[in-house]
């Protein structure tokens, strides 16, 4: 990586001795314990830590142009999160925001999920999808699929990545990528290491695995996050391949063959009822055979 030495590229074991707190985005505290949480403890892990989904923000609509009754991607700040006091609540939980973009403003409803009141930070950025309905003449979307997505000016990509999140770990998508993304511009000046050739690249269509690191995290269009799918797929087959292949060498190393006994009575009366004499050659093959059984 860029703080060390040029030596050529970077390789995946390399990376697997590189802990996740040397990133200034992670560092040794509490995002390192999540990122650990996930078993994400180095910076193979983290570039092998791929994206759940992705949300394309070709698609996403304002507030003010959300159609009622039909399912909408808004992006936009959560200004308002209220809960009922734990001593007040009767019946299902209910946990409400309010986020608003420059068109306006959305409610945004949960039941029987408390959690939401920790996860939704006010002044943080998120991606909400679901059907959008409308309550006491407000738009509202109920129990809609949240991503939080950090500092707008963070996010100006066509395509933002979802990483795998938990209810109970404070690990939002935004914080993984921004630790992707350092770890990628810090392999840059170094490149990563490609196992596979040019020329096999070149025969079956396959990108290099740098491009397919970069595109399956921070993917400029759907096309080039399916090459990287494509690619790195690729490598988890041809992983499975050589490890069997490995398993079998290994097999045929070190097991021990049968001991055949070849000159008991029984081979013995076999010769004897031959209707006709072996011949010198024969005799030749035979003993061939019975080195080889012995």
């Amino acid at each position: 990586m860029s703080d060390t030495a040029p030596t050529g590229p970077i390789t995946f074991p390399e990376l697997s001795g590189m802990s996740l707190t040397r990133l200034k985005s992670v560092g040794d505290g509490k995002r390192a314990e999540s990122f650990g949480k996930f078993e994400v403890q180095n910076l193979l892990d983290l570039l092998t830590h791929y994206p759940r989904r992705w949300i394309d923000r070709t698609k996403e609509a304002t507030i003010a142009s959300a159609i009622e009754g039909a399912d909408s991607l808004v992006i936009g700040e959560v200004k308002s999160v209220t809960a009922p006091p734990k001593g007040a609540r009767r019946g299902p939980s209910r946990v409400t925001a309010t986020i608003a973009d420059e068109s306006g403003r959305l409610s945004i409803v949960f039941f029987n999920q408390p959690w939401r009141e920790r996860q939704l930070k006010i002044g943080s950025f998120v991606a909400v999808f679901g059907r959008l309905g409308s309550f006491n003449g407000t738009k509202q979307m109920a129990n809609p699929t949240v991503d939080i997505l950090g500092d707008p000016d963070e996010r100006p990509r066509p395509i933002i990545a979802v990483y795998p999140q938990s209810e109970k770990i404070d690990l939002p998508s935004w914080l993984v990528l921004k630790a992707v993304d350092e770890t990628l511009t810090r392999c840059r000046a170094r490149g990563i290491h490609d196992p596979v050739s040019a020329a096999m690249r070149k025969k079956y269509k396959l990108m290099d695995r740098q491009s397919a690191l970069i595109g399956i995290h921070v993917p400029e269009t759907f096309a080039e996050k399916e090459m990287a799918r494509r690619r790195l797929a690729f490598d988890e087959l041809l992983r499975v391949q050589l490890v069997l292949v490995m398993r079998k060498r290994a097999i045929e190393r070190d097991s021990v063959g049968i001991q055949h006994k070849t000159n008991g009575q029984l081979v013995s009366r076999f010769y004897q009822h031959l209707p006709y004499q072996l011949t010198g050659a024969q005799h030749r093959v035979i003993a061939e055979i019975e080195s080889d059984l012995a």
